[in-house]
């Protein structure tokens, strides 16, 4: 995104307001993408092949693209605005974070403007070309000690971009029944020697394309290498428990980031981060594995949740897949704003055009991206497909949005 243009304090009113009329309450995002130093890019989101690096190989390889994103990305040596997604509009670009705080009850609605004062949610595609470290993510109680917010997420393995499996399409997921603290304790003093053992500690699990899990706060996780659409929390808070990932150490700083500075050393302080029952959970699959359940549907047109259930009693974000037929189209009604990211053939979203892109120069807009406000998802918005094959679109969704969701498990039934 042109610095030169991206509009900033008063000028993002008058934009917005015209944004919003013209769009009937939508707006349309550009392409957020993401580096981490520390992983090996996967290459399935799209994005042009010079342009994996295009913040310098010492910033390491783009492997997540963001959407609907508020929450910086906590990046060492980043740009300004990492992380955040733009809305674009006559060409001139702004924050989504801006347009929030501009027109905070028309953008997410007044019960989440109410509590939260932000967007407090995001999603990204999340590709490598390996698995990641065996890692969890802070809980709020534990963040709260770093001035910061605890990341429930969860998965969905959109087929549309899992041409390839890549190298492991496994998760390691949690711990073994009868592990031990002094067990993951030994580890941790274990850094330095190599490859810690943390893995033999744990399970894996193959992933299934069109599936999800449903990750809490505080549950030791190494994504496999299958591309993920991560519903999450806007916190980029982490600890990585793994020295070792196929050959390549891990630094320490890397498992206390998000620790106070006095517990850094303090073994027994980073091992009781972790969520210990759910780490153990001898049911653990039937807790935390999810499959589509239909929501709704009508004549041409299927809408599914791909993202549900509680995070410890909280309603905290979920998300949806919609497939229009080529022909069909719906009105597409929530009672609150989501972010869409349009995975498959092309249409129209209200006024906005839809089209995914088969390829993504950095720095290019694109027309797969579209934020629905709380105005335009509550008064309806038509969708149509005018391609020749499906059109299939996610949406996440921020807290409490729904009078009730689905609970994990209910697609068995």
């Amino acid at each position: 995104m042109a610095e030169a243009k991206i509009l900033k304090g008063d000028s993002v009113a008058k934009v917005l307001d015209r944004a919003l009329d013209a769009g009937g309450g939508l707006l349309r995002l550009t392409p957020t993408w993401v580096p981490r130093s520390f992983l090996h890019p996967g290459k399935r989101i799209k994005l042009h092949p010079d342009d994996y690096y295009a913040y310098g190989g010492d910033r390491g390889g783009i492997d997540e693209r963001w959407f609907g994103s508020t929450t910086e990305a906590a990046n060492e040596g980043r740009v300004w605005h990492e992380g955040l997604s733009f809305c674009s509009f006559e060409g001139q670009a702004f924050l989504l974070r801006d347009a929030v705080a501009e027109a905070g009850v028309r953008v997410v609605g007044k019960a989440i403007w109410d509590k939260y004062h932000r967007w407090p949610v995001y999603s990204k595609f999340f590709d490598n070309m390996g698995p990641i470290p065996h890692h969890m993510h802070q809980g709020f109680e534990h963040a709260k000690l770093t001035n910061q917010e605890g990341k429930p997420e969860a998965y969905y393995f959109a087929p549309q971009y899992n041409n390839c499996d890549n190298n492991f399409p496994h998760t390691f997921f949690g711990l073994e029944p009868g592990t031990t603290k002094a067990q993951v304790r030994k580890c941790l003093e274990d850094w330095n020697k190599g490859d810690n053992g943390i893995l033999d500690l744990s399970k894996a699990y193959r992933l299934k394309r069109g599936t999800g899990w449903h990750v809490p706060p505080g549950v030791l996780h190494a994504p496999g290498s299958l591309c993920t659409y991560e519903p999450q929390w806007g916190s980029d808070v982490f600890g990585m428990y793994q020295s070792l990932v196929e050959g390549r150490s891990v630094p320490w700083s890397l498992l206390v980031k998000d620790v106070p500075a006095d517990k850094h050393q303090d073994l027994d302080f980073i091992v009781d981060q972790l969520d210990w029952e759910a780490n153990v959970d001898p049911n653990f699959k039937d807790n935390h594995y999810l499959e589509p359940i239909t929501a709704d549907q009508g004549q041409g047109w299927v809408d599914d949740w791909i993202v549900y259930g509680l995070f410890a009693g909280k309603q905290l974000v979920s998300a949806k897949r919609l497939t229009v037929e080529p022909g069909a189209k719906c009105t597409l009604k929530d009672p609150g704003a989501s972010s869409w990211i349009t995975v498959q053939g092309k249409g129209r979203m209200g006024k906005l055009n839809l089209q995914t892109p088969a390829m993504i120069r950095f720095g290019a807009e694109t027309e797969d991206e579209v934020y629905l406000t709380y105005e335009a998802a509550t008064a309806g918005v038509e969708i149509e497909n005018n391609g020749s094959e499906p059109l299939v679109g996610l949406r996440y969704f921020g807290p409490d949005t729904f009078a009730k969701v689905p609970n994990v498990g209910d697609y068995r039934k």
